[in-house]
């Protein structure tokens, strides 16, 4: 028996930054426990947004935010320095003129990535900027989206007013100010906004796997989110399971009990974010994950900000991702087929052609795959009745012939395994391959047609 594909789950658009970042028994607390009860937004928030010019402003910054306060946004005060605790809408400002040492701007690789509407010229000039207007905001949590709205709004007043880029310190993102317009301010439809539209999340490879984090959420003066130790082909299925995190906490969900949340993927009120889940969910899905919540490992590189870590404890599995596996195709649903096929000369043909390309792609593998990129293999695993059920297995270590991986079928005839689980296979024994690119693009599957031909012609039957 064999798979003509691997599980499926559901892939909505999500805007996820991929990054190479090579990253290299503790005393019990409280936090190791699990995140305490109740909500997770602060009293009061800050933050810090930035105008950078190319090189220096077409007119004077602070006349510009002067009269634009005056005309829009009186209740927004100016002061010198901000308090630690606000008690109304406040914004400092200051004006650098030796960017390049204090503020130096993002690289063309950066700009390359999160350059919102950024033209090469753009680019170009930034790296010779100048001068920057560094905007510092800060109000309580009950102005916490009338102040952010307004911080849009000034921000992009003055941006046009002097000929400035806009930076976003939390995000790392510049925006031209149309950019910055349409994306921060005109989709913002609700009182709150759709939370993945504000906020980035960083993916990139930590050892054998995959760790994503938020940029972002201090805006709302909430904790950023972070999951560890997943694998790429999970990559957006992760990346919405944060998201839909994200925006209901910032929508008001408490922890209720010491370390859990239970998210309802239905109960979220931002119409853009629930149904760009909804609409791809399939039939057995429950909508539902029972998530476990502890405090985050700051790393470098992560936002100065309290963590929290999405884990998957309270489901059953024989390791982690095991346990991911179950959480995430309870909450978005799966589905997965078999195959009964006998391995005719044109199956073992195509298989031996998938064959030859398995040294090239160990030597590949080893070298380092981009970010995002991954290898699946389909190996055989013993039926306990006798026979073999094949199934893919995505590639996590390859050291001579044995290949470590992550299951990506659940098994209909071997009750000793389960999708998501950690298991080794040879590379004698592997029967095809596909190679996934990060923009989609596939390689391999050289036996996929003759298997799905062969089941088409079982089924006319």
């Amino acid at each position: 028996m064999t798979r003509p594909s691997v599980k499926s789950l559901p892939l909505p658009g999500i805007a996820i930054a991929l990054f190479l970042l090579a990253l290299s028994g503790c005393t019990k607390t409280p936090e190791a426990e699990g995140i305490a009860t109740g909500p997770l937004m602060a009293d009061s928030m800050q933050f810090q947004l930035a105008i950078y010019y190319l090189p220096t402003p077409s007119k004077n910054p602070a006349t510009a935010l002067n009269e634009f306060l005056t005309a829009s946004h009186s209740k927004l005060k100016q002061v010198e320095a901000l308090p630690k605790v606000p008690s109304e809408p406040l914004v400092s400002t200051h004006l650098l003129s030796n960017v390049q040492q204090d503020y130096a701007p993002p690289g063309m690789d950066s700009l390359n990535r999160f350059g919102r509407g950024i033209t090469r010229e753009q680019a170009l000039a930034l790296q010779k900027s100048t001068q920057a207007l560094i905007l510092d905001f800060a109000h309580p949590k009950a102005d916490v989206w009338t102040g952010l709205r307004t911080a849009y709004s000034v921000t992009e007043a003055v941006a046009r007013a002097t000929g400035g880029l806009l930076w976003d310190e939390q995000t790392r993102e510049m925006f031209t100010p149309d950019e910055w317009h349409k994306r921060r301010i005109a989709s913002w439809t609700d009182e709150i906004p759709d939370i993945p539209s504000h906020t980035v999340i960083h993916a990139y490879r930590s050892g054998e796997y995959v760790r994503a984090i938020t940029l972002g959420m201090s805006k709302f003066g909430l904790p950023d989110v972070v999951v560890e130790d997943f694998s790429w082909s999970m990559n957006s299925a992760v990346g919405n399971l944060i998201n839909l995190f994200s925006q209901s906490i910032a929508e008001g969900a408490t922890i209720t009990k010491r370390g859990e949340f239970d998210l309802e993927l239905h109960g979220v009120k931002n119409a853009r974010v629930r149904e760009s889940q909804t609409a791809s969910l399939k039939p057995n899905a429950t909508a539902i994950a029972h998530l476990s919540l502890k405090q985050g490992k700051w790393e470098e590189g992560d936002p100065k900000n309290p963590l929290i870590e999405l884990t998957f404890n309270r489901y059953e599995g024989e390791d982690n991702h095991a346990k991911q596996d179950k959480l995430l195709s309870a909450l978005f649903g799966w589905e997965d087929d078999i195959v009964q096929v006998k391995h005719d000369d044109q199956l073992l043909a195509a298989s031996n052609k998938a064959k030859s390309h398995l040294p090239e792609l160990k030597r590949i593998f080893n070298a380092g795959l981009a970010p995002g990129e991954y290898i699946e293999v389909k190996a055989p695993f013993a039926v306990p009745t006798g026979g073999n059920e094949w199934m893919w297995v995505e590639i996590t270590a390859w050291d001579g012939d044995k290949i470590k991986g992550l299951l990506k079928n659940e098994p209909f005839q071997i009750p000793s395994l389960h999708g998501g689980q950690i298991v080794e296979v040879s590379q004698q024994d592997i029967f095809d391959y596909i190679r996934r690119y990060p923009d989609g693009k596939e390689e391999g599957n050289e036996t996929g047609d003759i298997l799905q031909k062969m089941q088409q012609a079982k089924d006319k039957r």
